[in-house]
């Protein structure tokens, strides 16, 4: 995992991982990295979708205990 923001959508169902995420893009600096952690299995296909159709790079994406993590990078 990087440094930096750490957002934790653990326990959430298919579409509010991506809705929270997007949502929270919107009050970040172009450039910024977050880091979302989830538990929902559709969520390896929601994110990087998300990612490619608002802009962002997916910086890293790797599959955990129960979960994902994802590290996006916002669109400058």
């Amino acid at each position: 995992m990087l440094d930096g923001l750490v957002y934790d959508l653990k326990g959430l169902k298919c579409p509010l991982p991506v809705l929270r995420t997007r949502k929270r893009m919107l009050t970040l600096a172009p450039g910024t990295l977050i880091t979302v952690e989830t538990t929902d299995p559709l969520a390896i296909i929601d994110i990087p979708h998300f990612c490619h159709e608002d802009g962002h790079s997916l910086e890293q994406s790797e599959v955990l205990a129960g979960g994902h993590r994802f590290v996006i990078r916002k669109k400058a």
